[in-house]
């Protein structure tokens, strides 16, 4: 049986025990560690670490010792990834000693997380997006009321039907487009502004201004329901190829130049 060094008093009482066990599935089959080294792949000086207490063994070699000694690997394997989680967490882990030069290295490196533990997190961070998910859809929700009670005291109410030329955009609209011409430029009465910047996500007045001036200026943009969406940017770019504007999708203060005193097309 080999003598075996005392193992770091800093070690862990879990991992203390894996090391032990394996010492003993070690001199049960009377091996030595080169011998250990070409039965299980890993080197023999990788075997001195493990077995001094050095490194924590990666769970290929400790599965590799059970089956070659004789032991239930399932059972090794669980004591396996206990000691791992306190490694981990650096209860008892001691320094890595340097390698020399042309020694071989180790298949796996010493930081490697278990299998268990990266479960945990992956659910966890699952768990952190989901979270953050519905608390966007929640916050869209609110903001998009807000948007719609504000509009509606502006605009003269809710669900009135503003049809226009083109049939596949003839829906009920969310909220009434009366345009009006007022010193030579077009309001809607949802927003009197010139140099908003919107873009596809924003909600609020100042979109719906901009749809009611896209459905006035010939380019409609679906339903005007305050929703800065897919149709609303077609819309604007058709606008902005039109009228010579740089064609980005977003109106800033040239485009509402154009919203405000476009003659209908």
């Amino acid at each position: 049986m080999s003598r075996w060094n005392e193992l770091p008093t800093e070690l862990h009482p879990h991992v203390r025990q894996l090391i032990v066990r394996l010492r003993k599935l070690k001199d049960r089959g009377e091996l030595s560690t080169r011998q250990l080294a070409v039965k299980t792949g890993y080197s023999a000086r990788s075997w001195q670490r493990y077995l001094n207490g050095r490194s924590l063994p990666p769970r290929e070699a400790v599965e590799a010792v059970a089956r070659i000694g004789g032991d239930d690997p399932a059972r090794l394997l669980v004591l396996h990834e206990i000691a791992a989680d306190r490694w981990a967490e650096g209860h008892g882990a001691v320094p890595r000693a340097p390698r020399a030069a042309g020694s071989a290295p180790d298949r796996e490196p010493l930081e490697q997380r278990p299998h268990g533990r990266a479960l945990r997190v992956a659910v966890a961070a699952t768990t952190v997006a989901l979270v953050l998910s519905v608390s966007v859809a929640l916050l869209l929700a609110v903001r998009l009321a807000e948007a719609r009670t504000a509009a509606g005291g502006r605009g003269g109410g809710a669900a009135a039907i503003d049809t226009v030329a083109d049939p596949a955009y003839a829906l009920p609209a969310l909220y009434t487009c009366r345009p009006e011409r007022i010193d030579g430029r077009w309001y809607a009465g949802h927003s009197r502004t010139r140099d908003a910047v919107l873009s596809y996500g924003h909600m609020g007045p100042g979109v719906i201004e901009a749809q009611c001036l896209l459905r006035r200026a010939g380019v409609p943009p679906g339903d005007v329901d305050g929703i800065f969406g897919p149709l609303t940017r077609r819309a604007v770019k058709r606008l902005q190829t039109r009228d010579g504007l740089a064609v980005d999708g977003v109106i800033g203060p040239r485009t509402w130049e154009a919203l405000r005193g476009a003659e209908r097309k």
